[in-house]
């Protein structure tokens, strides 16, 4: 995933929501995503683990 990339983010309780990537930060323990969503059109960060698929909140969107 790259920085203008549509995304799908999980969030607490709810659907996954679409997004435009912002942002990326890479770390040890995975990437950090500055994600503009409706709600949050500046954005809102999510992290993606890398050894840890339940800690996977950014994903590619596909249209259906």
């Amino acid at each position: 995933m790259k920085v203008n990339d549509r995304v799908s983010v999980k969030t607490d309780g709810g659907p996954r929501r679409v997004g435009t990537i912002l942002a990326m930060e890479p770390f040890n323990e995975g990437t950090m995503f500055l994600v503009a969503l409706e709600d949050y059109p500046l954005g809102i960060w999510f992290f993606n683990e890398t050894h840890q698929p339940d800690g996977i909140f950014v994903e590619p969107y596909h249209e259906a």
